[in-house]
């Protein structure tokens, strides 16, 4: 029985069939949508699809529909025999594309005076290695929240790849498997400095983006060295909300991004927001340490700086940063396309300080909450 209660009717034109439930909820299903997806259109173990949509007849008309035995019975004009379709499995999928994975749903948080670290997920990591209701749990809130916390892992220097064999898959690049966060004379990135940084996203002049970064804080400085965050989708909204002129701009105009070391040639094109077909912010790209110049000819440049401008300015606002400094043994997981990470200044001719990163690859992060999702909630 569905959530909805039963089928109240079916109906049927040529063209698409129509499920209305007991409790009014009404459901539509195209005829050439139905035609694609015939239960035995697809490989009974795999679940890959055996047809490409070539193979379909151009205008599949439906002759009658009636719903018996927990299935809706369909027939063609033209053909003989029936398809037949498992209406909790139409039900899901009516559901899943009206809301799109509700339990992944963005939270936005903009007020980063109003928030600590307390107010996002935490895990000690043997309880999210060894509890995987636990991990599920921490896994959703990084996804709604785009950052999360894990304590006390291990404390060497291969701690931080333990710790992310049950985040994600973890994305190799030119600075390898992990990259070590500590100053070095003459560095090729500025975040091996003691300098502080501004708010920025990593690595956008590479393909892809790398979706989440992890950063594990094997000696904290006592003195300065504090992480700063800031939700770069709230941002948007509100630069949309407040400045929908600047908004547009930043949204379609792709910049350069380039970077270069002694082992490295990297260069992309993006806008600093970027959006979904339907107009969704699905990325923010910035990074000042790593945009090339821009175009210099007029018209429009000047307009885009001052929209630049704007949206940098409201990076810089305390009101929106999430202050915190990681202990020892701490590790921050965030959405490297969504949030925003900088760090205040600190002195290493004082205190060391050492932090060790990583990347991971989005879709792995997703996959790794979607299969514990399955397992626990089939």
């Amino acid at each position: 029985m569905s959530a909805r209660g039963a089928i109240k009717r079916v109906s049927a034109t040529p063209e698409s069939l129509a499920l209305e439930w007991s409790d009014g909820t009404v459901h539509e299903f195209a005829g050439i949508w139905l035609r694609d997806n015939l239960p035995e259109h697809r490989d009974p173990h795999s679940g890959q699809r055996l047809i490409d949509v070539a193979d379909l007849p151009d205008s599949p008309r439906i002759r009658s529909a009636s719903a018996r035995d927990g299935a809706v019975h369909i027939e063609w004009h033209g053909e003989s025999g029936a398809s037949c379709f498992d209406l909790a499995w139409l039900e899901s999928q009516a559901k899943s594309i009206r809301t799109r994975r509700p339990e992944l749903a963005v939270r936005h948080w903009l007020q980063g005076s109003a928030l600590a670290a307390s107010d996002f997920a935490w895990a000690t990591f043997a309880r999210a290695r060894d509890d995987r209701a636990a991990r599920l749990a921490w896994l959703t809130r990084l996804l709604q929240d785009g950052v999360a916390f894990l304590s006390e892992a291990p404390g060497n220097e291969g701690g931080i790849l333990e710790a992310m064999r049950i985040v994600g898959q973890v994305a190799e690049t030119n600075y390898g498997l992990v990259f070590d966060v500590r100053s070095v004379p003459q560095p090729e990135n500025l975040a091996y400095s003691d300098l502080g940084l501004g708010l920025h996203t990593d690595n956008p002049y590479r393909e892809p983006v790398p979706g989440f970064q992890a950063l594990h804080a094997l000696i904290a400085s006592p003195d300065g060295g504090d992480s700063l965050f800031a939700d770069g989708f709230a941002l948007a909204e509100h630069l949309r909300a407040t400045r929908a002129e600047d908004f547009a701009l930043l949204s379609r105009t792709a910049v350069p991004f380039h970077y270069r070391s002694g082992n490295a040639e990297l260069y992309a094109e993006r806008p600093l927001i970027q959006l979904s077909c339907r107009g969704e912010v699905t990325a923010v790209h910035y990074n000042s340490r790593s945009i090339a110049p821009l175009d210099p000819s007029p018209p429009g440049t000047a307009d885009y700086y001052a929209a630049y401008r704007r949206f940098a300015a409201l990076l810089r606002d305390p009101r929106y940063q999430l202050k915190f400094k990681l202990a020892d043994g701490e590790i921050v997981v965030f959405d490297n396309q969504r949030i925003l990470h900088g760090r205040s200044a600190f002195s290493s001719a004082r205190h060391a300080r050492h932090l060790r990163g990583c990347y991971l690859t989005r879709d792995s992060v997703y996959s790794s909450a979607a299969v514990l999702r399955r397992e626990l909630d089939p």
